[in-house]
């Protein structure tokens, strides 16, 4: 596949996302990444998880590394549970080059952690890093079609193209794998909402909540094992 163009926007927030013009598509809302990111994978991915919480480990799966925006507010996240382990994969099987991430403004205009943002962007793929004493990430150059493994999850952090950029993304075929590699109990968290999307969740075995979306958007999903 030839690299593609990838333009830095400014959201609604005041954060940087990446336009990609082949596609007509964002790699995080248009009217706010970060608010997005917290939204959608903390506040009722992570957050929601934790409140019920007893064990020592937490196991996260990132179909869609991107930015690394979703691993930098995670990170931060984690530093309020330092009782809790915190492990952390991410596929992506195109990476964005190094001297576009560079230019993002989620450190220098947000004061997230900068020495954060370098170290998972310099983290080397296929190898595991410890950016915490409770945060490990492991990013993996991989399709989800691709990947196999023999762990469970307890969280998925579902942020691929939207169904309409990239429907080969949004297959029952996919979803159903992800629910075989969530452990009972087990969550996923998308920004999306379609009205297909949910049946499809409902035809892989998960039960689905539409809960309310980030700014710009009415809905998003949570679905459970």
């Amino acid at each position: 596949m030839t690299e593609r163009t990838l333009d830095i926007i400014l959201t609604g927030d005041g954060s940087h996302t990446l336009y990609v013009p082949e596609l007509d598509e964002t790699y995080h809302s248009r009217h706010g990444a970060i608010r997005e990111s917290q939204h959608v994978f903390i506040e009722n991915g992570l957050k929601y998880l934790l409140e019920s919480w007893e064990s020592k480990k937490v196991k996260i799966l990132e179909v869609g590394f991107g930015t690394g925006l979703n691993v930098l507010v995670t990170e931060e996240f984690c530093q309020l549970s330092p009782h809790i382990v915190f492990e952390y994969t991410s596929l992506e099987p195109f990476p964005i080059p190094h001297e576009i991430n560079k230019k993002l403004n989620y450190t220098e205009e947000f004061a997230l952690n900068n020495k954060s943002w370098v170290a998972l962007h310099s983290a080397q793929w296929g190898e595991t890093v410890q950016l915490l004493p409770n945060f490990e990430l492991t990013k993996l150059k991989s399709k989800i079609q691709d990947f196999e493994t023999g762990d469970h999850f307890n969280l998925v952090f579902f942020d691929a193209f939207a169904p309409s950029k990239q429907p080969e993304m949004w297959d029952i075929r996919i979803f159903e794998k992800i629910f075989n590699m969530l452990r009972p109990g087990g969550i996923l968290v998308t920004y999306c909402a379609q009205g297909q999307f949910k049946r499809t969740l409902n035809e892989a075995g998960f039960k689905v909540e539409a809960l309310p979306g980030p700014p710009g958007k009415k809905e998003m999903v949570r679905a459970c094992k």
